[in-house]
């Protein structure tokens, strides 16, 4: 689901993207995009995709064009943050391209394109066979460093380790610890208290301004004499239902910010679960696209051994040929997909960039296990750490007010001191003072009325935005299980048309063969195949991914995905 949010500020606009860039979704942007550009032009415009968890290729298609078209990308996170400068620097260095190549030249259009498209899998943009060589030449070059070492990661296993060493994890367990020492800092006021003093002083004072008069034969001072002190002073509340209530609310909030930790780890888990099917995917499109081009060159070389035989035509072979060059080309794409694909995965897992690494688990993609729904609403309620973390903060809030209320009421204390006092440390004897105090205040200037209405304020919206939580976990959860279900029977039918399709090839060579027909019904063929195969590959990802968000929409991501 995507949410568009247009704000209007003078002659710029904004848009706010909310949720994911994908499937449908991008398709609404484009109609959206296209409106708005027909209606006041690119000038000042600004899309703004913080808010959006993921992004598939033909959403960074999309972004690319917005950009080349003068749009501004704001964005925020690792991983949009990543994507919008990947966008910024294909579509940089495309036009460095352009400015270097004579005008109305068709490379122009193919770099800008090309550059522009680079994740998008299913490109199906022309070039020569010239540009491909030189295009493959680059790619090699960028991406093979002096020494590299490869390690492969399944899923479980890249979900550990980016639980390990993730930075937004490592800040979520630091603040978690932070809050927990808040509480410790707020118990401690509950608790006996001591510290040790030592001082050897010299006095000398205005004896009249002791006893406030002048007294007949006495000197006007007193002293100079020293005065020596050594002891401990110690002191606890004994009652005091305001540092009670302050002590309760740390707690909440501890067990708050601990919630809040669960939470990054459940989104950065589904970061790492999502581009790594992301990943599982650029890698079928690769293999799919090497298939297809072993399957063009074989075309290829048959149109051309029938040409030679005086049974085929030259423009059979020629359109093998261009066959056979589409087919390289999207191969060399879904190529560079793959890569960038990869060093995603591996800035969510912040590894060394020098490390190359690979997929482990590239046969599960293909693989459909049954997942059942057997959990309900309420329990997703209860595992959502989001819900847990403004249950925390609703409990704190209401210790806080209880906190404010209770200042009003009379507080008892201890106090003590125990020491040596002499006029030396020689001459020093035990002394000591013990007291019990009460104290209430009597007047606060509104103080404590403040405190109660803005604790009671801060309850209502913690509660609004646990209605609201609760409203978007439902629909979550129920969204969840019917993208689960469509996804299901999507992989059923797009195997079925792989199969076809396969067939398909097979009889419209076999009749190409035999001189039946042309091989224009071969050319349809292969191109109803990778159709098929892009069907097939989408399906399995949008069954993958459907499964990660209805575990992320019950709060299940880290147990089902690091076991």
């Amino acid at each position: 689901m995507l949410k568009i949010t247009s704000q209007r500020i003078g002659n710029d606009v904004t848009l706010e993207l909310e949720g994911k860039l994908a499937g449908a979704w991008v398709a609404e942007l484009r109609r959206f995009w296209r409106e708005l550009k027909a209606g006041r032009g690119t000038e000042g415009v600004e899309v703004r995709v913080c808010a959006v968890t993921f992004i598939d290729a033909a959403g960074k298609l999309l972004l690319s064009e917005m950009y080349l078209e003068g749009v501004e990308l704001v964005a925020a996170g690792c991983m949009n943050q990543a994507i919008v400068a990947e966008i910024i620097e294909a579509c940089s260095e495309g036009r460095k391209r352009s400015s270097s190549t004579p005008k109305n030249s068709p490379g122009i259009i193919f770099w800008i394109l090309f550059l522009g498209t680079v994740g998008a899998g299913s490109t199906r943009a022309q070039t020569t066979a010239g540009d491909l060589t030189l295009r493959s030449a680059e790619t090699a070059t960028q991406l093979a460093p002096a020494e590299k070492s490869l390690q492969r990661l399944t899923l479980n296993q890249a979900v550990a380790l980016a639980l390990k060493q993730n930075p937004q994890v490592e800040m979520g367990s630091l603040a978690a610890a932070q809050s927990a020492q808040d509480k410790a800092i707020a118990l401690s006021a509950l608790l006996p208290q001591a510290e040790l003093g030592v001082s050897d002083a010299v006095r000398r004072g205005n004896l009249e301004s002791a006893i406030g008069f002048k007294f007949p034969g006495a000197p006007q001072h007193f002293g100079p004499f020293q005065v020596f002190q050594a002891g401990p002073q110690f002191g606890m509340p004994i009652v005091d239902l305001t540092l009670w209530r302050r002590w309760q609310a740390a707690r909440e909030g501890a067990g708050a910010s601990h919630a809040q930790s669960q939470s990054v780890r459940e989104q950065v888990v589904l970061l790492v679960v999502s581009q790594y099917l992301g990943a599982l995917r650029t890698s079928a499109d690769v293999k799919a696209a090497r298939s297809r081009v072993e399957l063009a060159q074989a075309l290829f070389n048959q149109a051309g051994d029938l040409k030679k035989q005086g049974v085929g035509t030259g423009i059979d072979t020629l359109r093998s040929n261009v066959e056979l060059q589409n087919e390289k080309q999207r191969l060399i794409t879904s190529e560079a997909a793959l890569q960038t694909t990869l060093y995603g995965l591996s800035r969510l897992l912040n590894i060394d960039p020098q490390q190359e690494i690979a997929l482990a688990d590239e046969l599960n993609f293909f693989e459909t296990p049954e997942f059942t729904v057997s959990e309900s609403l309420q329990s997703a309620y209860a595992r959502r750490p989001e819900m847990k973390e403004l249950e925390a903060q609703v409990r704190q809030a209401q210790a806080l007010k209880r906190a404010a209320s209770e200042s009003r009421l009379p507080a008892l204390r201890f106090d003590g001191t125990w020491g040596y006092q002499g006029l030396s440390a020689r001459t020093a004897i035990p002394a000591y003072q013990y007291q019990v105090s009460i104290g209430m205040p009597l007047f606060t200037s509104g103080r404590i009325h403040a405190e109660l209405a803005r604790a009671e304020l801060e309850i209502k919206r913690r509660s609004e935005q646990r209605t609201d939580l609760r409203n978007s976990i439902a629909v979550e959860v129920k969204t969840a299980i019917v993208n689960l279900e469509a996804a299901r029977h999507e992989v059923e039918f797009a195997n079925l048309g792989v199969n076809l399709a396969n067939e398909e090839v097979v009889q419209a060579r076999d009749r190409f063969n035999a001189g039946v027909t042309n091989n224009i019904e071969v050319i349809s063929a292969q191109d109803a195949l990778a159709r098929a195969n892009d069907n097939q590959i989408t399906a399995l990802y949008r069954f993958n991914q459907a499964r990660a968000d209805l575990a992320r929409a019950t709060g299940q991501m880290e147990a089902l995905y690091s076991k």
